[in-house]
């Protein structure tokens, strides 16, 4: 059973439901043991914003993206704005998983928007959304962890 670093922004309720239907398809999963949510495990001993809270968030996020078996990326940030970029939160957790060779899945729920390249070639599987990205997101066998890659996308 695997362990999911769900990397997403979590600033407003568009965002928070686009997590929580993620968050359902990875647990009926039964590949999937638990999935972690940074903005559930926020740290609690500082102000947040100040150097200690910035400082904690930072280690606790990294050590359990070190600690998980894949990451699942939203990259949908400002959906509602027409907004094509990533969050640059979660793109710097996709970056940090690549950089410790943790596998990426990359979920994305416009169906216009680009992906960046940096990040398309990153990612081990994507899933689209509009194309019953999450059914097949619960089904997905984070054990063999077979690629799945994104053709009908523009780079940029």
């Amino acid at each position: 059973m695997n362990k999911i670093y769900l990397a997403a922004p979590f600033f407003n309720d568009a965002q928070n439901n686009r997590i929580s239907a993620v968050k359902h398809a990875l647990e009926q999963n039964p590949t999937v043991a638990n999935v972690f949510e940074p903005a559930k495990h926020s740290y609690k001993n500082a102000e947040f914003g100040t150097l200690e809270w910035q400082k904690a968030a930072f280690g606790l996020d990294t050590s359990q993206i070190v600690k998980a078996d894949a990451v699942v990326a939203i990259i949908d940030y400002k959906l509602e704005d027409s907004d094509n970029e990533a969050d640059s939160g979660t793109a710097f957790e996709i970056g940090f998983a690549y950089g410790t060779r943790t596998p990426i899945i990359i979920v994305q729920f416009d169906p216009e928007k680009e992906i960046n390249l940096m990040i398309r070639q990153a990612m081990t599987a994507y899933f689209d959304v509009n194309k019953n990205g999450l059914t097949a997101l619960s089904n997905y066998d984070f054990d063999e962890l077979m690629p799945a890659f994104v053709t009908d996308r523009p780079v940029i």
